[in-house]
């Protein structure tokens, strides 16, 4: 039986610090509110000592990759410095974005806007790294029915999409793995959209991860057993809680689950 992972969720903003812009680990809650935690490399050291599954890190500052190398050595510190699968998305808009991100050290390259652009990049980037390089991410939010539809742009534009036909359809271009986000829980601590995620895990065949709302490590089960995620990702919860990954895992074991214990 494959384990379930528990990743930490990485979002990084440039700021300027002394005389200096460095790229810094923040975390958000609804997308907007913004709070600094401090240096992501430190903090996936730390993250890798407790046992994380993976990594994922996204830039949201908009910038081109292939001129931006504060991002593009972030990468490589971060590979360089820990051991667990790493992927690494925003901003992502070509091939060669990928093969750069794929050269510093990312082992999978999440992408979000640009699939609502050239849904092509799916199918031609799974074509030559291979599906499972290519995680979609997808940000939703649910109306007063409970039916989710598609965001886009940070939650800055609200789409008619359904978010089932969404996923259906990103999967069936070669998306190898669906990250899902809930974005009004953001930052939220109340608790994961288990329902949605249920009904995405579902209706595709490829592992689905979720975030958005962690706030106890009961949360994390329900991530697991209701809504029958592989995955569950998390940022302001691993940041700003008292409760470590170490503690969440043991908790996660305890309700019988499948999750690694050990290296």
């Amino acid at each position: 039986m494959l384990k379930k992972r528990l990743i930490p969720k990485f979002l990084i903003r440039y700021q300027k610090l002394g005389s200096k812009i460095k790229p810094v680990l923040i975390t958000t809650r609804s997308f907007c509110d913004e709070f600094t935690v401090g240096d992501p490399v430190s903090q996936a050291k730390i993250y890798e000592a407790q046992f994380a599954d993976e990594l994922i890190v996204l830039n949201i500052d908009s910038h081109p990759i292939a001129s931006d190398e504060l991002r593009l050595n972030l990468v490589e510190r971060i590979a360089d410095e820990v051991f667990m699968p790493l992927t690494v998305g925003g901003g992502v808009r070509t091939m060669e974005d990928f093969q750069l991100l794929l050269e510093r050290g990312a082992d999978k390259i999440s992408i979000n806007t640009i699939m609502f652009e050239d849904i092509t990049l799916i199918s031609k980037s799974a074509y030559r790294y291979g599906s499972q390089c290519v995680v979609a991410s997808v940000d939703f939010r649910t109306d007063h029915s409970g039916e989710a539809y598609i965001v886009r742009d940070r939650a800055k534009i609200d789409t008619n999409i359904k978010l089932i036909d969404w996923v259906q359809k990103i999967v069936a271009s070669g998306a190898g793995e669906i990250l899902l986000t809930d974005v009004d829980r953001d930052g939220s601590g109340n608790g994961l959209n288990w329902t949605v995620c249920k009904m995405i895990a579902s209706s595709v065949t490829v592992p689905v991860i979720i975030s958005g709302g962690c706030g106890l490590a009961e949360h994390f089960v329900d991530g697991f057993q209701k809504g029958l995620a592989e995955g569950v990702a998390a940022g302001t919860f691993f940041c700003f809680r008292d409760q470590n990954l170490l503690q969440t895992r043991s908790q996660i074991w305890n309700a019988g689950i499948p999750i690694r214990m050990e290296t």
